[in-house]
């Protein structure tokens, strides 16, 4: 004996043609559309462990760090993963959000998530569903994108919040789902937001929070230093389009706040091991522009979606002492859009244009 199930019922939505089922079919569901945001990563705590956990697998990504394996898989193994933890995690406990005992990212970009679902709960009602995910570390990419598709979701939208495309961050990240869909029966269809670096919402975004930002403090920063994070020159060499989009970022926001070149600067952060990376260095000009007779200095860092340990520790912290210990004076870290009205205007209107069509 067959019966008919209404699925979109089941979910809440608008009713559909009913399907023909079996009596012994399982229950499934269907018809809502996923929406899961996703960023770096985070540790899952600051002591030895969760700190060397996070970075193994940071640092064994293909993506991240290119060298081959019998020549990097010795020196991370050996010697990164024994030294490097307890330093990072003295730096992470620095600024880690000990009310809810996880790192900042975590904590933002589940503030971004909960709040663009209650905007767009007018736009489809129940049929969207939100959700967030880590590159690294935990909520991960795999066990969400299965929560979605048990919710119902036979499409999903995947929202990688990079402004500037690049094969270490949106590139692995989309990586990572597409494994997951691998593994999986019964794939959902996919769409991926793309770079929005130059997108009219999020440069105007960003010059409403900078504007807002540079009118709370007691002083005028002679230069502000659009820092990016780094990433090695051979892969600008290699075709990576990253250097390429920071720049124009940082060109169209100084159109947009009506700064000259000379006091609205694009420098790049974060450095690691010997080889040489994007230049002129975020550090090094800090240190050179407070030896020069600056003595009023602000940094912005506009390739982040989310404040972490790269803008809080390095950029407000290190960064800061580098330019005060060096005969600077004034020094401001300027917030990056976060969980803020301007940052959820960004990813509002990012995931309204990508769902055109299916919602």
């Amino acid at each position: 004996m067959e019966k008919r199930i209404d699925t979109n019922a089941e979910a809440g939505l608008p009713a559909a043609p009913a399907i023909a089922l079996p009596s012994d079919h399982p229950r499934v569901r269907s018809g809502r559309i996923g929406v899961l945001l996703m960023n770096l990563g985070t540790p899952e705590g600051t002591s030895y462990w969760p700190m060397r956990a996070y970075l193994k697998e940071f640092l064994s990504d293909r993506r991240v760090i290119e060298e081959p394996r019998w020549k990097w898989w010795p020196i991370l193994n050996l010697i990164i993963l024994s030294t490097r933890p307890g330093r990072k995690g003295k730096d992470y406990a620095t600024i880690w959000n000990k009310e809810r005992d996880e790192g900042p990212l975590k904590t933002i970009t589940r503030s971004q998530t909960e709040q663009l679902a209650q905007r767009l709960q007018g736009f489809a009602g129940d049929r969207i569903v939100f959700d967030w995910a880590m590159r690294y570390g935990f909520p991960d990419v795999k066990s969400r994108i299965q929560h979605l598709q048990n919710e119902g979701c036979d499409r999903i939208l995947f929202v990688p919040l990079y402004p500037q495309y690049a094969a270490p961050t949106t590139a692995t990240a989309c990586d990572h789902a597409f494994r997951a869909l691998m593994e999986m029966r019964w794939q959902p269809a996919v769409r991926t937001v793309p770079a929005y670096h130059d997108d009219p919402a999020y440069i105007g975004a960003l010059a409403t929070s900078m504007r807002a930002s540079l009118a709370k403090l007691d002083f005028e920063p002679q230069i502000i230093l659009c820092s990016f994070h780094g990433m090695p020159k051979e892969n600008l060499l290699k075709g990576d389009p990253y250097y390429c989009q920071c720049a124009k970022t940082w060109r169209l926001l100084r159109d947009a706040l009506g700064l000259p070149e000379e006091r609205f600067r694009m420098t790049f952060q974060s450095r690691f091991g010997p080889d040489e990376w994007l230049q002129p260095y975020t550090d090094e000009t800090v240190k050179a522009l407070a030896q020069g007779g600056a003595k009023s200095l602000a940094i912005v860092a506009p390739g982040f979606s989310a404040d972490c340990l790269e803008t809080l520790e390095e950029l407000d912290g290190e960064n800061r002492e580098i330019f005060l210990h060096n005969g600077g004076e004034k020094f401001a870290y300027l917030p990056c859009l976060n969980d803020s009205a301007e940052g959820i205007d960004v990813i509002e209107a990012l995931v309204r244009r990508e769902l055109m069509g299916w919602a």
